[in-house]
């Protein structure tokens, strides 16, 4: 792999091919380097989402779980 940093002084930019890589597929990117890369922002899950996609069986043993996982929250240990 060859990455090179460069600040062109024309829209033209001619660049050499290594021997090893004729024939090969690459990827030439452009991009400006201090542009920030924006990632897209993660909306919460929420079980609307989930509508559908389970069985009532297994609904309801999640339910269960809960409830039984927000009772021991509460026994005095």
């Amino acid at each position: 792999m060859i990455r090179s940093l460069i600040t062109p002084q024309s829209t033209d930019l001619h660049i050499a091919i290594p021997d090893n890589y004729i024939g090969r597929k690459v990827e030439v990117l452009v991009f400006t380097y201090d542009d920030p890369i924006e990632t897209p922002k993660a909306t919460p899950d929420i079980m609307a989402q989930f509508w559908g996609v389970i069985s009532e069986h297994t609904t309801e043993e999640m339910h269960k779980h809960v409830a039984q996982s927000r009772a021991e929250w509460e026994r005095d240990i």
